[in-house]
């Protein structure tokens, strides 16, 4: 009985070793950068949200809170958000690789994992751009979005790759 589930139980066993491994390896980064404030990779996606929404026409300005951890996003009259660690979506991304990889399919792989980190990335940046947008010119908004619409976005992005990554990818019969 038990060998009928091997398979099941390999794929799960993939699933939280990879999950863990990614999970403790981010932790140990923000670890690093813990005392020199909010780390790199999210200055890096603020820098980013910045550059869009004065491309967008809603000037920006960053203001850095080393002892808070976060940056502060200053829009046309006044502070709209703030980037903290939680904003970057790195865990989203730690929760699709570890599945992708779970179903391990050789190369191909590395390119859906890849190709997929590339539109998490993409949709976040967008995803906090819109929460600015949202809260600077529509505050009575805010809490809906930025608590169910926005963390709706970026999960359903999620399960969304995953289902494209079984369908056409990792369930698909190899002899077809």
């Amino acid at each position: 009985m038990l060998k009928d589930f091997k398979p099941v139980l390999g794929t799960l066993l993939r699933f939280i070793a990879i999950y863990l491994v990614l999970l403790f390896g981010y932790q140990f980064y923000l670890n690093t950068f813990q005392p020199k404030g909010l780390d790199p990779f999210s200055r890096l996606i603020a820098g980013q949200v910045q550059h869009v929404q004065n491309a967008c026409g809603y000037p920006t300005q960053l203001f850095n809170d080393v002892k808070g951890e976060q940056v502060w996003f200053y829009v046309k009259n006044g502070y709209s958000s703030r980037m903290v660690e939680g904003c970057n979506a790195v865990s989203v991304m730690i929760l699709f690789l570890a599945f992708v990889f779970a179903f391990y399919k050789g190369s191909k792989t590395f390119i859906f994992a890849l190709s997929g980190l590339i539109v998490l990335y993409i949709m976040n940046v967008l995803r906090i751009v819109g929460l600015n947008i949202v809260v600077t010119d529509f505050k009575q908004y805010d809490k809906i979005f930025h608590d169910y619409i926005f963390p709706a976005v970026i999960y359903g992005t999620v399960v969304l790759l995953w289902l494209v990554w079984i369908k056409f990818f990792a369930l698909k019969n190899e002899n077809t």
